[in-house]
């Protein structure tokens, strides 16, 4: 993949990583499950280019393929790629110069569609109480043009918004809440554990946690990766 196509595809990191693990499965009927969804966000918070999830899951699947011991079970999960990813993304590193975080303006996303998506989150967060984040929110569409002009630094400022709501709904959060959350959690992370390291579990269960909230809350995200 050129260094164009990966810019122009930065904001669709999500959707660009399902059709491409549906195309290695070989099948568009699959569905990821909520841990399938949180590591894609885990690479997308710990830096790792899209370039490099794509040629991980296509590394994974190779070795699939040409594996000796046969056996009918389909890869069922994206964590059966973790490693590959994890791989992939320390040779980018290793072999080609540090990429800018984000395309520029013009390359990326549309102005007005962002800023509508934008200011509809503002009564959402203040119908829940969430005052300060919507009032953050607002000033940021209130200046928008200047916001726009730097993602990076856009970004950056929606995910602070974001961590301080998690940060307000997880004070809120009560035992048994949490408890069940993390029910949730080991269920799916069961048959993924020997697949995956500990930082992979570490960055996977924070994700997990982190999208089950905001999730219950009934809250959408702000990031750039969301909106659009």
């Amino acid at each position: 993949m050129s260094e164009d196509s990966w810019q122009g595809n930065y904001f669709n990191y999500f959707t660009e990583i399902e059709e491409h693990f549906q195309r290695a499965r070989g099948t568009s009927l699959f569905l990821m499950s909520p841990l399938d969804w949180a590591l894609v966000e885990g690479w997308k918070n710990t830096g790792v280019p899209l370039e490099a999830a794509l040629r991980g899951i296509d590394d994974a699947f190779e070795k699939y393929r040409t594996r000796k011991k046969k056996t009918a079970q389909q890869v069922n999960s994206l964590s059966y790629c973790a490693q590959a990813v994890t791989k992939a993304a320390e040779e980018l590193l290793n072999n080609r110069p540090r990429r800018k975080a984000a395309p520029t303006a013009e390359e990326s996303l549309p102005n007005e569609a962002l800023r509508t998506e934008l200011e509809s989150r503002v009564p959402e967060l203040a119908a829940r109480g969430y005052n300060s984040q919507a009032a953050a929110v607002q000033a940021i569409v209130s200046n928008f043009e200047a916001h726009h002009a730097d993602l990076e630094e856009l970004e950056r400022q929606l995910s602070a918004i974001e961590e301080r709501i998690l940060a307000q709904a997880r004070a809120a959060q009560t035992e048994a809440e949490l408890a069940e959350a993390r029910r949730e959690l080991e269920t799916e992370l069961r048959p993924h554990r020997s697949r995956l390291s500990a930082a992979e579990l570490s960055m996977l269960e924070k994700s997990f946690l982190d999208r089950r909230l905001f999730d219950r809350l009934g809250v959408r995200r702000l990031s750039l990766f969301f909106l659009l």
